[in-house]
């Protein structure tokens, strides 16, 4: 049976033994300049931090809307 993307279970059993024998993770080095470094330590990161950012940035027009608001009526 093929999977959606191509790989039988007989190709993908064949490619992870390959793999096996291989071994490509004993001369992976990682990044050795500052440049490199500072790019790989955002690998984990999923942002999130965006819909606080929305959030608050709301919270802050009404408050100003209102400051505003305030101000027209003096």
């Amino acid at each position: 049976m093929k999977s959606s993307n191509g790989w039988t279970p007989e190709r993908r059993a064949q490619q992870a033994a390959r793999i096996r024998e291989q071994k490509p993770w004993l001369q992976s080095t990682g990044p050795k300049s500052a440049a490199g470094k500072a790019t790989v330590s955002r690998n984990a990161f999923k942002g999130g931090y965006w819909r606080e950012l929305r959030d608050m940035t709301r919270h802050l027009n009404k408050c100003l809307q209102e400051q505003q608001r305030v101000l027209d009526h003096f």
